[in-house]
């Protein structure tokens, strides 16, 4: 399979990103003290669905739910279950949606009510994070100058970089070619091109970028406890530069 999409791949593509940026809105409408993580992931269900689409993660290696729902020390891959979420959690929800066979994947970090600061400044530099790596995303430039550019924007603000967990390549196949690390060394790897479908997803810690797997085989935890943050969007590169697909209005950053 060619890592670069025609244009009726990348429309499919954009479609079903579309859809999945919806479902995230519709979710992040709902968060609020009190409400289940159970509960949003059967909001993303009945979006994708009633949009024509198919929840991506669902079955997925046996996986048990539509989303991924991590609060707080959980990085990612939290199974959604009817524990509330409590004022002051952060949660982080990861969605991925088919549309006629094609993917969008994509992870935000919500505040549960009233966060500290110090949760608040974890999103923001995530997602500083992510910015980084995206305005790496052009043609002739290479894997690593994305990874190293997320990891000096988290490490210049004191932050971790999850090392063992990374983004992908993505299209027919939620987790395609190339491995996307967050880390790295400019000019090196894989060389963009121009049709290629990549996630971006910079997974950042207030401590050690060190994780473990918990007994469910799925949660991964900070490994000293501290939280986690976590920021996703399915990217094309373009001519001119990356274009994001999991938005609802097809915007071009």
């Amino acid at each position: 399979m060619g890592l670069c999409k025609t244009p009726r791949e990348i429309a499919l593509m954009r479609a079903a990103g579309r859809l999945n940026a919806c479902a995230m809105r519709t979710m992040a409408e709902a968060i609020k003290p009190g409400v289940t993580t159970r509960q949003l992931d059967t909001i993303a269900k009945r979006v994708i669905e009633s949009g024509g689409g198919v929840p991506l993660f669902y079955g997925y290696h046996g996986y048990s739910a539509n989303i991924c729902a991590s609060v707080n020390s959980c990085v990612v891959h939290g199974i959604p279950n009817d524990t509330p979420l409590q004022e002051g959690d952060i949660v982080s929800i990861d969605v991925g949606t088919s549309l006629q066979g094609w993917g969008a994947d994509m992870a935000k970090t919500f505040a549960v009510g009233r966060i500290s600061k110090a949760a608040q400044d974890l999103i923001s530099g995530t997602e500083a994070g992510f910015a980084a790596g995206l305005a790496q995303m052009r043609p002739g430039n290479r894997v690593g100058d994305i990874g190293a550019a997320v990891q000096k924007s988290a490490e210049d603000m004191g932050y971790g970089v999850v090392r063992v967990l990374t983004g992908h390549g993505i299209g027919r196949k939620m987790h395609e070619e190339p491995s996307l690390p967050n880390f790295g060394t400019a000019g090196r790897g894989m060389t963009l091109k121009a049709g290629m479908t990549l996630a971006l997803e910079p997974m950042i810690t207030q401590g050690t970028w060190r994780v473990e797997t918990r007994a469910d085989g799925w949660a991964v935890h900070t490994a000293d406890g501290k939280l986690a943050a976590h920021y996703e969007h399915t990217v094309l590169i373009t001519p001119n530069g990356p274009e994001l697909l999991t938005v609802e209005d097809e915007a071009i950053n």
